[in-house]
Parts: structure tokens; C-alpha cells; sequence
């Protein structure tokens, strides 16, 4: 077991070496974890960074040691992934981490950061300009600067994935989802402007449309259960998305069969979008 100032927690076999790595940015709960899990039990090495309250820690580090009983190295960092100097030093523990031989081989970015404020309502705080910054900087540019920062430093593989989650408030309306739709947007047009002018650099870059999936995310909507209801009256597999389902299909996209699928938005909802 290894350990560091940062908490890491980490198990290693004889095998180590010759796994790839797979970083995945908001990967305590929700899609970010499943994919971790996920990559995991594929025999990736994980390193997540996550923001969470002390509060939290606990049943987290159970997730993080059930992701180590498959025998990986993980190592994880509780730190704000958004603040640009606190980018700089992760990346540099990455780099140490990862040391001189070893690269990412798949990003996986799911921060689920945003305003769910209301446009126009009485009594009630309403979206602001910084609101929109906020929800854009965190759920959709924050994707290119880490991308850029990791490319920079030399630390991805030469036939690296980059998985980002999108929802379809992409283009429907939702009440108190601009902000966060506005931001889908923003994230979708990204993936096909990052995976032309990284592709130089054997980049693959791809976007998930997830299906209505009952994470802690989710459920901080409002109006949610309107929006499970009728996501499971839609769906004709009668049932909604699970983490897994889409875990499923961000190991899909780490294989080496998808390296010709780049700049694309996937839906994995079970056919809930086709009504």
C-alpha cells in the first residue's frame, strides 16, 4: 500500500507496469466513479480528482478501496480541480506519479458544477452573467484547459481518449437548467473543436449524452422526479440509464476498436430520446 500527503490510496502487483492509466476528474460519485470502477475491473490504474466534504470522505474511501481490490494502483486527490493554480500543482503531482515512462491513456471529465437558478422568477435569485461563468468554466471549459495543460506537459499517450458527459437539456428546455444547458452546449461544440486540432497529437475526443440517470447530481435539479417520470414513460427498455450503462461505454471507447471514433456525441440512454 502506498500513501502520500494527499491521501492516495494504492495497491500494487506485478503487473503494474504494464497497465495503462486512466484519469477521471469528478470521479467521486456518480458517472465519474462508475467509469472509474469500470476502468478499474479493465485493469487501468486510476487517478481521480474530486472535491468533497469532510463529511463524505468516509463512505467515498470505501468506494476508493473497492476500486483498489481489483488489484490497481489509484492514487486520489481532494483538491479543486477548477482553480487554475491548483491545476498547476495537481498536474505536477500527476507528472510524479505517472514518472518518466508511464502516460494517460484515458481522461474522463465529470464535473458537475453549475447554477440551477431560474431566469425569471419572483422572489427568487434569479441566473446571474457570473452564475453563467461559473457553470461554463466548470462544466465545459474546464475540459480544454486540462487538456491542454496534461498535453503540454507531455503526460497523454500517443492514442489517448477524451470522455466528457452531456445531457439532453443539450437542447431541450428545462426550467432553472440554462445555465448548465448553456453549458452542455458549450461542451458538445468543444469535442469537435478539440478532436480536429488534437488529433495531431493521436487525441481521440468524444462527448456521452447520458440518458436520465438518478445521481446525487441529478437529484440537486429541480423538478427532478417530473423529469424521472417521464424519462421512464419515454424509454421503451422501461427503465432509466444506470452509471454503469454509461461506464460501460466509456470502457467501449478506451478500446482499441473505437480509435477511428473521434469528435462525436454518443447517446447511451436506451432509446429514451427517440420520443
Amino acid at each position: 500500500m502506498k500513501a502520500n500527503s494527499n491521501s492516495d490510496i494504492g495497491i500494487y502487483s506485478s503487473g503494474e507496469q504494464k497497465r495503462a492509466w486512466a484519469l477521471i476528474l469528478g470521479g467521486s460519485g456518480g458517472l465519474g466513479l462508475a467509469s472509474a470502477k469500470k476502468l478499474a475491473i479493465e485493469n487501468y490504474n486510476i487517478i481521480i480528482i474530486h472535491r468533497d466534504r469532510k463529511v463524505d470522505l468516509e463512505e467515498i474511501t470505501r468506494h476508493f478501496e473497492e476500486i483498489t481490490s481489483s488489484g490497481v494502483l489509484l492514487h486520489h486527490f481532494n483538491a479543486d480541480a477548477l482553480n487554475t493554480s491548483k491545476r498547476s500543482s495537481l498536474v505536477a503531482e500527476i507528472k510524479s506519479v505517472l514518472g518518466s515512462e508511464q502516460k494517460i491513456k484515458v481522461l474522463v471529465h465529470s464535473i458537475a458544477k453549475g447554477s440551477l437558478k431560474p431566469m425569471n422568477a419572483i422572489n427568487k435569485t434569479e441566473l446571474s452573467h457570473q452564475d453563467f461563468q461559473i457553470t461554463i468554466d466548470a462544466m465545459a471549459l474546464s475540459l480544454y484547459d486540462w487538456t491542454k495543460n496534461l498535453a503540454t506537459e507531455n503526460l497523454f499517450a500517443k492514442d489517448t481518449r477524451v470522455i466528457s458527459f452531456t445531457s439532453e437539456g443539450n437542447t431541450k428546455t428545462w426550467p432553472n437548467y440554462g445555465a448548465v444547458s448553456v453549458a452542455k452546449a458549450a461542451l458538445e461544440a468543444l469535442t469537435r473543436n478539440m478532436a480536429l486540432e488534437f488529433a495531431s497529437l493521436g487525441i481521440k475526443v468524444n462527448c456521452i449524452q447520458a440518458g436520465i440517470t438518478n445521481t446525487k447530481s441529478f437529484q440537486m435539479i429541480p423538478g427532478s422526479e417530473y423529469l424521472k417520470k417521464n424519462a421512464l414513460a419515454r424509454n421503451p427498455n422501461n427503465r432509466l440509464t444506470t452509471p454503469q450503462d454509461i461506464a460501460n461505454v466509456v470502457y467501449l471507447l478506451s478500446t482499441d476498436e473505437a480509435k477511428w471514433i473521434t469528435g462525436t456525441i454518443i447517446k447511451v440512454d436506451g432509446g429514451e430520446s427517440l420520443q
